[in-house]
């Protein structure tokens, strides 16, 4: 693995965790109403996408073992560029489908020597 590849896979965790403990115990209905926990959740899926957009340049083999990589990097370039049009139904289904399954695959790659 390449040295700067641990770096990102390490962002992108710390990222995706904060999400969990963000909204860990919240309903999507507590989302809706709360500017301040949509702001955090949304720029940690944008550090997310961007260390594993970086991620992909840097370490395209390690990259590869991300699954849905390619959908996470353009689910946060909407997040970036269509900021006026995210969809907090798509934001919090990410959240709860999806996120834990990419903390568990951070978590085994960073465990890689």
């Amino acid at each position: 693995m390449h040295a700067d590849a641990c770096h990102l896979l390490w962002d992108a965790r710390q990222a995706a965790e904060r999400v969990v403990r963000f909204t860990h115990g919240k309903t999507f209905a507590d989302y809706q109403v709360d500017e301040l926990l949509r702001s955090a959740v949304e720029r940690q899926l944008e550090i997310v996408g961007e260390a594993l957009n970086q991620l992909s340049r840097v370490d395209s083999a390690t990259a590869a073992a991300i699954p849905d990589l390619p959908r996470i990097v353009d689910f946060r370039n909407v997040l970036v560029h269509g900021y006026a049009s995210v969809d907090n139904r798509i934001v919090w289904g990410v959240v709860e489908a999806n996120l834990g399954s990419l903390v568990d695959s951070l978590k085994a790659l960073l465990r890689q020597p």
